[in-house]
């Protein structure tokens, strides 16, 4: 009886396992949109047209353009828009961000958008949230070749994130000196982002990974192998 039983279920479990198998390319699908790029807003961030005539608005994933009053904002914003804008393109979607964007790769068949925004200088790879690793070696090539903003003088090139973060620093300045000028917390002991900008100024090898980790500061990793301020970090 037990065989019986064990032969006649399984049709049953053939079933089971089609239906897995057929579900997954859905879910995989699932993950990803495509439409016609109606908007370019920066360098970074465009709208979608989607089936349904519904509009998403779009963050690339792993890479951060000069914002728009930065030099070389512009640059970037007409880059990306000489890339996509009017044209058909897939976003595989990774994350959703918090002012509600799709986070993905965009690709116009197989041309991977993000990291030919990367390959031209018109880009920075998003230290705080890069996997791909392939990206910073086309960085270090545009680099190497001063393509876009890396031609510009040093004085001018700031990272994003780190001028994102000194323009919210600076909304601060009308709060008294002794609360403006804290980079250590004195509840706790904790560490939060402050104005310090060197290895020089990181008082330990925790306080450094705060600042690469936390508050962006690149700088403090030259070699980009994650560790900041060899000094500190050996």
């Amino acid at each position: 009886m037990g065989q019986e039983a064990e032969v006649a279920d399984m049709p049953h479990r053939f079933l089971v396992v089609l239906l897995v198998m057929l579900l997954m390319p859905l879910q995989a699908l699932a993950q990803q949109v495509q439409g016609r790029v109606i908007g370019i807003s920066d360098g970074d961030t465009f709208k979608l047209l989607a089936a349904g005539n519904q509009q998403i608005k779009v963050r690339l994933a792993e890479i951060d353009t000069p914002e728009s009053k930065q030099p070389y904002g512009n640059k970037a914003k007409q880059e990306l828009s000489s890339l996509i804008f009017g044209k058909t393109v897939t976003v595989t979607v990774v994350d959703t961000d918090r002012y509600g964007r799709s986070v993905g790769r965009v690709f116009i068949n197989t041309l991977d958008v993000n990291a030919e925004m990367i390959r031209r200088g018109a880009a920075w790879v998003y230290r705080k949230y890069a996997k791909d690793q392939t990206l910073f070696q086309l960085e270090t090539q545009a680099k190497q070749e001063k393509r876009g903003l890396w031609n510009l003088p040093d004085s001018e090139r700031v990272p994003p994130w780190e001028w994102r973060h000194a323009k919210r620093g600076n909304t601060s300045t009308r709060t008294p000196n002794t609360t403006r000028n804290i980079t250590l917390s004195q509840s706790g002991g904790g560490f939060i982002c402050g104005e310090k900008r060197t290895c020089g100024q990181m008082a330990s090898c925790a306080e450094a990974h705060f600042y690469l980790e936390q508050c962006g500061l690149s700088r403090l990793d030259g070699n980009h192998d994650g560790i900041p301020c060899a000094r500190l970090c050996p």
